[in-house]
């Protein structure tokens, strides 16, 4: 994701194209806009996960971090991520 966004940045810099009127399609600008997003994205989703593997190495994997109420099992196989029960993510 990373390489095509920088892809899309090398591809636009040396050029003087007016892509913005375009009858084609998207433009570069919004290519590039949509890839960046979807790299912010995919950071912050993987990160929740690196989280998540940390609370299940202390053991607190499952435990709901506000009221420490037990998260249940179906919102864990949803959102393994997850960090709050059901009532607290609310």
């Amino acid at each position: 994701m990373r390489s095509d966004h920088e892809g899309f940045v090398e591809a636009s810099l040396h050029s003087n194209a007016d892509d913005e009127h375009d009858p084609e399609g998207a433009t570069i600008a919004f290519e590039r806009s949509q890839v960046a997003t979807l790299a912010r994205q995919l950071t912050h989703q993987l990160a929740e996960l690196d989280a998540a593997r940390e609370r299940l190495d202390a053991g607190t994997y499952g435990a709901c971090e506000r009221c420490g109420a037990p998260i249940p099992e179906g919102r864990l196989e949803a959102r393994p991520a997850a960090r709050t029960c059901v009532a607290c993510a609310r």
